[in-house]
């Protein structure tokens, strides 16, 4: 008979579920689990701010697959780990906050850090809940990482109080919960999957819209037959990214505005009508163009535009589904080749104006130039990571990463700052990958001191920040709205952040001329491989590309 402090049989919950990183920022509350983390080898991987430490989670989940966790000390603590919740909720990634509470017994009576973190949570978690004894740890955490992976994915909040974790049980006498996951997809209603299937086939111009849910799903390979089956011209988003190559003749990537805007039918794969296609609505897509929608959560279906046939289900399933449907009922589907072939010269026109910018030996960089000179450095392995608002906007048409899980971007809620902690988070679960975050110069000031924690713990992450001296995709839109004269709070310096990297322990590189670029870029990336963190601080102009480029 042994005893162990609730520290310890939290780690041993964490490490049954496969748990090898646990992402945080100190505090009191919670130390007892890093005690247990290192009897039980999870790495305790520390940040500069409770904000990026949560990120990070979210980064390990899109990385990995996996569920992520964090901990966070009690009142700011919690509160700083907020906006990576709901990023997290709004991008539908699995992840587990772990926050530290004042002990329950001075519940009400004003302990350091108390507050009511499980209301302040409830609005942006599938499950937010206070951790009753000890006992109940493992409980609690195998249903956490029940309710974060099934269905839609998304983050859950558990506060454990300090009198919880500073207690004392019988090991033995501790109970951890065993085979209470399925991971069964959700398969959608027959009747519907042939409805679709005898829509799509009859479509002359039909438009695939695939996304997040596409990395969550238990039958992602589907994607690749059910793209030669149907042959429909195929767009994607969030964390689908990766699953389509240039390459790929049903892929498209440049012309999405006007594919759907003549459309006859659309068919939307795990990604919810909202403002990046339009809320699915007219000017962006035709009225009288026909919609097949396909969501885990039933309460998307409909939502902002009328679906003829929505289906409940895994976007994998559903797709194999469709394809047997197909057979079943002797269908064959119309030739797509005259729409491929008109798509494919909007996708070169495209192509040919971005290229034409991607050579410009001007001075100041030309943006289209740097996210150009950075594609032509990284292998099909290397992870991109994109913070930030205009430059990753350029970079978004240019960089093509390998596969799913290599792009990261904040998603739908635009959350900037994240960063750092998607790069810690993927160069931690690859080393051997290299890891590169895209900035705009005003999101690395949101976390730049993550690279501190980068350069102490040997994380070797690299940096390259587009610097226009401005907030510059609000800058666009203020000035066009009320003139030069009127521009306030979107302009900033053309700062040496490199210099700060390099005072926090890592190396720094200033870069105006475009020639530069393809050595320096090299050298920064060797950096990162000995496990040196390292920033590129490259000062940028401006393209034609993004001129009409706003955000609102």
């Amino acid at each position: 008979m042994a005893y162990v402090h609730a520290g310890r049989i939290t780690a041993q919950a964490l490490k049954n579920e496969g748990v090898s990183h646990l992402f945080t920022l100190c505090g009191g509350h919670i130390q007892s689990i890093y005690d247990g983390c290192l009897d039980l080898g999870i790495r305790v991987v520390d940040f500069r701010h409770e904000q990026a430490a949560a990120h990070a989670a979210e980064g390990w989940a899109r990385a990995t697959g996996e569920v992520g966790v964090a901990a966070v000390t009690a009142g700011p603590g919690v509160t700083d780990a907020v906006t990576a919740v709901a990023n997290a909720q709004r991008s539908g990634v699995p992840m587990v906050l772990i926050g530290g509470q004042g002990p329950r017994a001075l519940s009400e009576m004003g302990s350091l850090q108390e507050m009511d973190h499980v209301s302040l949570m409830r609005s942006v978690c599938k499950w937010s809940v206070s951790v009753p004894e000890a006992r109940r740890i493992p409980d609690y955490l195998t249903t956490a990482f029940r309710k974060a992976r099934t269905g839609v994915p998304g983050p859950v909040f558990l506060e454990m109080p300090l009198d919880i974790l500073m207690d004392y049980l019988d090991e033995d006498t501790i109970e951890y919960p065993t085979d209470y996951l399925s991971c069964a997809g959700t398969a959608g209603d027959p009747d519907y999957v042939v409805r679709a299937a005898t829509l799509l086939a009859a479509a002359e111009r039909p438009v695939a819209i695939v996304g997040s849910q596409l990395w969550w799903s238990v039958r992602k390979d589907s994607f690749a037959d059910w793209r030669s089956t149907f042959q429909v011209p195929t767009f994607v988003n969030g964390m689908a990214r990766g699953s389509l190559s240039r390459q790929d003749p049903y892929g498209f990537k440049l012309c999405r505005s006007k594919a759907l805007a003549q459309a006859d039918v659309v068919v939307v794969f795990g990604t919810p009508l909202d403002f990046r296609i339009g809320y699915g609505r007219a000017p962006k897509v035709p009225e009288d163009a026909r919609f097949i929608q396909v969501d885990l959560d039933p309460q998307e279906l409909g939502r902002n535009r009328p679906c003829e046939v929505g289906i409940v289900g895994d976007t994998g399933l559903v797709m194999e589904a469709m394809q047997a449907a197909l057979i079943e009922q002797g269908l064959t589907p119309k030739s797509r080749q005259p729409w491929l072939d008109q798509l494919g010269e909007l996708e070169h026109e495209m192509r040919a104006r971005i290229d034409a910018e991607a050579v410009s030996d001007e001075s100041p960089v030309n943006p289209l130039r740097l996210c150009s000179e950075l594609a032509a450095v990284l292998d099909e392995r290397a992870v991109v990571v994109g913070d930030g608002g205009d430059i990753v906007g350029t970079g978004a048409k240019i960089l093509d990463v390998g596969a799913m899980g290599q792009w990261m971007d904040p998603g739908p809620l635009g959350t900037l700052g994240v960063g750092p902690s998607f790069a810690m988070a993927a160069k931690l679960a690859d080393p051997s990958r290299d890891v590169v975050i895209l900035y705009g110069d005003g999101s690395f000031g949101l976390n730049g001191m993550e690279f501190e924690a980068c350069a102490r713990q040997n994380i070797g992450v690299v940096g390259v920040i587009g610097n226009d001296a401005a907030w510059m995709q609000i800058l666009r839109g203020q000035r066009s709205l009320y003139g030069e004269q009127r521009m306030v709070a979107t302009e900033l310096h053309f700062t040496r952040y490199e210099r700060m990297v390099e005072a926090l322990g890592g190396r720094g590189f200033w870069v105006e001329e475009p020639a530069a670029l393809p050595k320096v870029l090299k050298e920064a990336l060797a950096c990162g491989r000995q496990g040196i963190p390292a920033l590129v601080n490259v000062k940028i102009g401006q393209s034609a590309f993004r001129k009409d480029a706003l955000s609102v």
